[in-house]
């Protein structure tokens, strides 16, 4: 160890001392230099002197240098600092060389001794000229064989406007970095063919694979800042063909401190390729609405929950109790609010199924609006588990819808799924027997009872993005239960903020729906999402079609036959005009499914057929229920009507 120490800082020791060997020379070499130039570039001048008084132009160069210590720094990492002290170091050395010069003069210490003050002038200014680029042409010198020896990344930066730039800055100059960015893709005429750093500004039209096979390009940035997700659709897909990684910068305000760091630089995600305009909602109403309120939210620490939650932070309640009975995730949720600064708020280990414990709950806190987003929502799972499927999504509804009309809460929102239209599995059956309850409660009118309806949401527990994440990483293949199989899908905060805005919006009684753009083939969505990961279909990754599972459909419908939509302030949410209801039938036979289910008395599956009538199974052992006339094909007429 002690042999091992003593070399590495022999070699840390000797870099500082061949710098400073070097910058001597360079010293030497501006002296001569400085001598030409004061003679007209002639030797007019005694050679004898001038070797005299190199040695003492060395010699005070030598202190000088040692006192500022400007030999010290790292070459390959030259900076303003290092200047500033090689400035500071040729001023000192003029200084010392003038005095020296002067008092010699004054007092006669050496006979014949004496340099031109001049010399001593061009002499500095030469020196710190040839020691400043001496340093920047070896750091070149070292980045660019650095470059080339190590197994670097080559990168294209599409876009060559300020944004471009900082991405070029950010990408060089990041400490680690092992890629060379090898040109700018621009649309601007003015710039193509031009430089910006040495690197050459090119067309989007060189974008063709033979050009990304001869440059071996291994990575295109996108750095255009308030890109349309259309266009960035457009132009990912025209790269997703070719064996590179397609990354993006984030928005300006999103930079650490105002500067982009090459870690931001993030690769474009499938969610970024859905082509759906980002909802806009205006939340003025949801302000007055909360506004000094006593918010509950079951299922507080779920995926829509816990988004409800981080956007009901922002205004002004009084109170936000966080319900629910994963306390992991309760937890990690908690942990989350107190750090960003969050502490009016109480969160709740509790069952929603458990009646007598969520009476005290809303015995204590009195709640004044209640989002309800607990529930079960795999589909495959509860197809063979209904028992648990009816306790929470039917019978925890009915608990807590029941309870908000005991303690008499304003408005209660419930989060339902569009998987509850023409149900063909025990879980969209659930949530539709839900949403009736609530439908036959609202008549009651002591409770303002408002329906969210909605598809998948990307990146929450058990979707479809994170499942098909999982398998690129593992090496595949995907699985895709069908070919054709299409899906709606929305992003996290935009759902949440459906809900949200539903509860501000409603009157009581309403279904809101909202307009999520086209559907999307979960085949195509596969095959795009191996290819951003820089991968190949089939030949990396291959996708494995797997069959139906219990209950699936091919096509998710956000209306049931029969029903439509009437148009509400914001273009983007309806409100569903569904079909009357028996009340008091529909009433007795929710009762007597939730007795039933609580022991086990029954074909309570078969109940649930009764309560709604379109819900008919598909590819699952449960369609034996179902009558011979009855239609298994999910309706695609309703899946035109919220873009008629």
């Amino acid at each position: 160890m002690i042999q091992n120490y003593l070399i590495n800082n022999a070699q840390r020791y000797a870099s500082k001392w061949l710098v400073l060997a070097i910058d001597l020379m360079v010293v030497a070499a501006s002296f001569l230099l400085s001598y030409f130039i004061r003679f007209n570039l002639t030797f007019n001048f005694e050679v004898n002197k001038l070797l005299v008084q190199l040695p003492v132009v060395l010699g005070i160069a030598l202190v000088s240098f040692l006192i500022i210590g400007s030999y010290k720094g790292v070459v390959r990492h030259t900076g303003v600092r290092d200047v500033y002290n090689i400035f500071n170091a040729i001023c000192l050395s003029s200084i010392l060389a003038i005095f020296m010069i002067i008092t010699n003069r004054q007092f006669e210490l050496v006979d014949n001794f004496t340099i031109p003050l001049s010399i001593i002038i061009i002499h500095s200014l030469i020196s710190f000229v040839a020691l400043t680029a001496s340093r920047y042409i070896f750091k070149s010198i070292y980045s660019s064989l650095s470059s080339e020896f190590k197994a670097s990344k080559k990168v294209l930066i599409y876009g060559a406007g300020e944004s471009g730039i900082l991405t070029y800055d950010a990408i060089t100059n990041h400490t680690k970095s092992n890629t060379k960015v090898i040109g700018y893709v621009d649309r601007d005429p003015k710039k193509i063919g031009k430089q910006i750093n040495g690197v050459t500004v090119y067309a989007p039209e060189v974008l063709t694979e033979s050009f990304i096979l001869k440059k071996d390009v291994s990575e295109v940035v996108f750095c255009i800042q308030q890109i349309e997700p259309n266009k960035l659709k457009e132009l990912v897909e025209g790269l997703v063909d070719f064996p590179v990684l397609v990354k993006k910068v984030p928005p300006v305000e999103d930079w650490i401190n105002g500067e982009l760091n090459a870690s931001q630089i993030k690769q474009v995600q499938i969610e970024d390729l859905l082509n759906r305009p980002p909802i806009d909602i205006i939340n003025s109403k949801i302000s007055q609405e909360v506004n000094d309120k006593v918010v509950l939210v079951s299922g507080g620490a779920g995926s829509i929950g816990s988004e409800i939650v981080r956007q009901l932070c922002k205004y002004n309640y009084k109170a936000l109790i966080i319900v629910d009975q994963a306390e992991s995730a309760l937890y990690d949720l908690q942990q989350e609010l107190k750090q960003n600064g969050h502490v009016n708020f109480t969160p709740i280990v509790a069952d929603i199924r458990d009646k007598n414990r969520m009476n005290n709950i809303f015995q204590e806190y009195k709640p004044n609006l209640v989002f309800h987003a607990a529930a079960y929502k795999h589909v495959p799972l509860m197809e063979y588990n209904s028992y648990e499927a009816i306790k929470i999504n039917v019978a925890g509804t009915k608990a807590i819808v029941d309870l908000s009309i005991a303690h008499k809460v304003d408005k209660f929102v419930f989060v339902s799924t569009d998987k509850a239209v023409n149900p063909t599995n025990v879980m969209g059956a659930t949530k539709r027997i839900a949403e009736m309850y609530i439908s036959c409660m609202q008549q009651e009118r002591k409770t303002k009872f408002i329906t969210t309806r909605f598809g998948n949401v990307l990146g929450s527990n058990g979707s479809v993005i994170p499942l098909f994440k999982k398998q690129i990483e593992k090496g595949g293949p995907l699985t895709v239960t069908h070919k054709d199989i299409t899906r709606y899908f929305m992003t996290i905060p935009e759902a949440s903020q459906l809900v949200l805005e539903a509860g501000a919006m409603g009157k009581g009684g309403e279904i809101f729906i909202f307009d999520m753009g086209k559907s999307v083939k979960i085949f195509d969505l596969a095959k795009n999402m191996i290819k951003l990961s820089g991968l190949r279909y089939p030949e990396d990754i291959d996708i494995k079609v797997t069959g139906l599972r219990p209950g699936e459909k091919l096509y998710e419908e956000l209306l049931a036959n029969g029903e439509n939509t009437m148009p509400t302030y914001h273009k983007k949410i309806m409100i569903g005009k569904v079909r009357d209801l028996d009340y008091n039938f529909v009433r007795t036979k929710i009762d007597e499914l939730c007795v039933n289910n609580m022991f086990f008395n029954g074909d309570t599956v078969k109940l649930m057929k009764e309560i709604v009538p379109e819900y008919i199974s598909n590819n699952s052992d449960l369609c034996k229920h179902d009558k011979a006339t009855d239609v298994k094909e999910p309706s695609k007429s309703n899946l035109k009507v919220l873009h008629s």
